[in-house]
């Protein structure tokens, strides 16, 4: 049986449902990311495309320039301004979703940190996780 869930804005009138495992789980402690979240760093789930089942409710992007130069476009509710989802130029097969919009304990924990050359002096990240300064590739 296939995996569905679904995230959601803190008001819940903006929702995208996603089928299966995400090809990818990580955080991100760029300046962007941590403005963007107003925390110490964003935890984002990727999937394939093909994997995200529907995308209800109304929504506003916006786009900016990562660390690295490259585009991403944020979609966000316009009523809480919870960032649900996103695309990435340098990864067009994938949609970025916020793991805490799931708001599942059980969610896959993520596999990898970019941007620690920004990360907040405190933080830490678990023995062996793969740590980047920057933006791998």
């Amino acid at each position: 049986m296939t995996t569905s869930r679904t995230a959601s804005c803190a008001c819940g009138q903006l929702r995208l449902k996603a089928f299966g495992e995400p090809a990818r789980v990580g955080i991100c402690n760029c300046t962007q990311c941590q403005k963007r979240t107003g925390a110490a760093f964003a935890v984002g789930a990727f999937f394939a495309k093909r994997q995200i089942a529907a995308i209800e409710g109304a929504h506003k992007a916006f786009k900016r320039s990562s660390d690295a130069g490259r585009n991403l476009e944020y979609h966000f509710c316009p009523e809480c301004g919870s960032t649900v989802f996103w695309h990435l130029d340098m990864a067009p097969e994938l949609t970025g979703v916020a793991v805490g919009c799931f708001t599942d304990p059980a969610f896959p924990a993520p596999t990898r940190a970019i941007w620690a050359a920004h990360k907040l002096q405190w933080v830490e990240f678990p023995v062996g996780m793969p740590v980047m300064d920057g933006q791998p590739g």
